[in-house]
């Protein structure tokens, strides 16, 4: 190969695709066994390749030549093969700082928690020191010099950035948090390494908070981009980091309605997954399916607590997923955890269809007749207007309410910034 990525286990990077747009040239992803490691440097059948777990303190001893943060931070993430001779550098460390700016984040003379030891932590702590942090705290598991538990850190009230390295909250385990925030009362910005899900619980809860937060998309986007010019050997613009990460974004942002029944979820989901080119999913067939029964079966038989149960599992598991347009049933927002659940990889769009021209019986257990629909819609509308990040009127044909919702979608799936770093409160 002549550029590509190197490390164990690459199923889930998203590197391949960001360094084709960036760079124009063909990138390889090698998983590489460690005993395969050293006759890789020894052939040097490679340009340019890109470092990843476990691997970058371990191709130290391979570089000539090492870049003064690669020396500094004591890893090296990107390769450059100069006639033989070796080149490292560290781009994490211009990517980790890229991101603190996008969200307008500063360390200057703040008080920086880091969450976790490995080598993602070495970078924040390089960043953060260099930028003029009055403080790095360490957090870990593993007891060592300079680290404090965190039983400790969440009692320290002077903690004003937070930084997670650690890969808890990524896919598949995307319930996990390594802190809870509430304890920092001095809190400016929130900063997770981890891209996948879009949104951590920890990003969520401190945009709930009215904090500053961003997961690590965009400065796996950056690093990217300053290797590819270290590849390339010219400038790439810097606006191809925000353009890729936005479309990255979008394409793995689930569109995902939510409204009362009968407003038109299921026809109007299945034109824009067909549009859009993206699996569809009904939650309620979903759970039907998975129940081996219908939904005015599963009431019967369990009550409605049985079936929200069943509804709050199916949705953790459809919506870790990324890429999907989800058509939830009417009660999915009753429950807050699963409202947070599908905004971790979701826009949630609002389906408005008038009530009187709301579908009612046929199957649906809670809304037989207009007066048990007329209950529900004014118990549920604030609810609705609560999750939703956005409103679409079903009131023209099927394909015209769809077309209106993908325009919704395209305009509002981007990822945090400055000027949207946090969820509204109530």
């Amino acid at each position: 190969m002549e550029y590509g990525l190197i490390g164990m286990p690459l199923g889930h990077s998203f590197s391949k695709g960001i360094h084709e747009k960036l760079g124009g040239y063909a990138y390889s992803l090698h998983p590489l066994p460690p005993e395969e490691l050293d006759a890789f440097f020894q052939a040097r059948a490679f340009k340019g390749i890109n470092v990843t777990i476990p691997y970058k303190r371990a191709v130290l001893p391979y570089c000539q030549y090492l870049d003064p943060a690669a020396k500094a931070i004591g890893a090296v993430n990107t390769i450059v093969n100069r006639g033989g001779r070796l080149y490292g550098y560290n781009t994490d460390c211009m990517g980790f700082l890229y991101l603190a700016r996008t969200m307008g984040l500063t360390f200057r003379k703040r008080t920086v928690l880091i969450l976790g030891s490995g080598g993602t932590h070495d970078t924040a702590a390089a960043v953060a020191r260099e930028q003029g942090a009055g403080q790095v705290l360490t957090a870990s598991r593993q007891s060592g010099p300079d680290r404090i538990s965190y039983e400790d850190a969440a009692r320290r009230k002077d903690v004003e950035l937070v930084v997670n390295t650690t890969p808890l909250g990524m896919y598949p385990n995307v319930d996990a948090q390594p802190l809870d925030l509430s304890g920092f009362p001095r809190l400016q910005g929130v900063l997770d390494a981890v891209y996948n899900p879009l949104e951590t619980k920890l990003v969520q809860q401190s945009r709930a908070l009215g904090v500053p937060a961003a997961g690590g998309l965009a400065m796996l986007v950056a690093q990217a981009k300053y290797a590819a010019e270290l590849f390339l050997n010219h400038s790439l613009p810097e606006s191809a980091i925000g353009s890729i990460t936005r479309e990255i974004w979008r394409s793995r942002a689930n569109l995902v309605f939510i409204g009362m029944p009968g407003s038109g979820k299921t026809s109007v989901g299945r034109i824009c997954a067909k549009a859009l080119g993206r699996p569809f999913v009904d939650l309620d067939a979903y759970i039907a399916q998975e129940a081996g029964m219908s939904i005015p079966a599963i009431f019967q038989a369990e009550g409605e607590g049985g079936f929200r149960a069943r509804e709050s599992r199916a949705i953790g598991r459809v919506a870790r997923e990324t890429g999907q347009v989800i058509a939830t049933g009417g009660g999915a927002i009753l429950k807050p955890e699963n409202v947070l659940a599908l905004r971790q990889n979701g826009v949630l769009l609002h389906l408005l269809r008038p009530l009187e021209a709301l579908a009612y019986g046929k199957g649906r257990p809670l809304s037989q007749d207009k007066e048990a629909v007329a209950r529900l819609w004014q118990e549920r509308m604030p609810l609705y207007q609560q999750a939703a990040s956005a409103q679409v009127f079903n009131t023209g044909t099927p394909t015209q309410t769809a077309q209106a919702a993908i325009e919704c979608f395209n305009q509002i799936a981007l990822p945090p910034s400055r000027g949207r770093a946090a969820e509204r409160k109530g």
